[in-house]
C-alpha cells in the first residue's frame, strides 16, 4: 500500500479559491434574482443546507475510506506475522 502524497500549496489555493468563487456566484445570483424576499430566503437556506450536507457527506466518505485502510493494514500485518511464524517452523 502506497501512502497518499500530500497536496501542493497551489492545489490547496486553487480549491479554496474555486469554492469561494462558486459560493460568491451563487450568493450574487440569489441576491439579484427577480423574486420576492421570501423566495430569496428559501434559496439561501437551501444553499446553506446543501453546502453543509456536502461537507458532511465528504467527511463521512473520507472517514469510511480511512477506516478501511486501517483495517486492511492491520489484516496485512497479522497475515505477515502468521507467515513469518509458519515459514521458519517448516525449515
Amino acid at each position: 500500500m502506497t501512502p497518499q502524497m500530500p497536496h501542493t500549496p497551489a492545489w490547496k489555493a486553487f480549491t479554496f479559491i474555486s469554492f469561494a468563487v462558486a459560493v460568491g456566484m451563487l450568493a450574487i445570483g440569489v441576491f439579484f434574482a427577480s423574486v420576492d424576499v421570501w423566495t430569496k430566503g428559501y434559496l439561501a437556506m437551501a444553499t446553506l443546507l446543501s453546502l453543509s450536507s456536502a461537507f458532511t457527506l465528504a467527511k463521512t466518505l473520507r472517514d469510511e475510506h480511512e477506516t478501511s485502510r486501517l483495517i486492511n493494514r492491520i489484516e496485512n500485518a497479522e497475515t505477515e506475522r502468521t507467515l513469518r511464524e509458519a515459514i521458519p517452523s517448516r525449515l
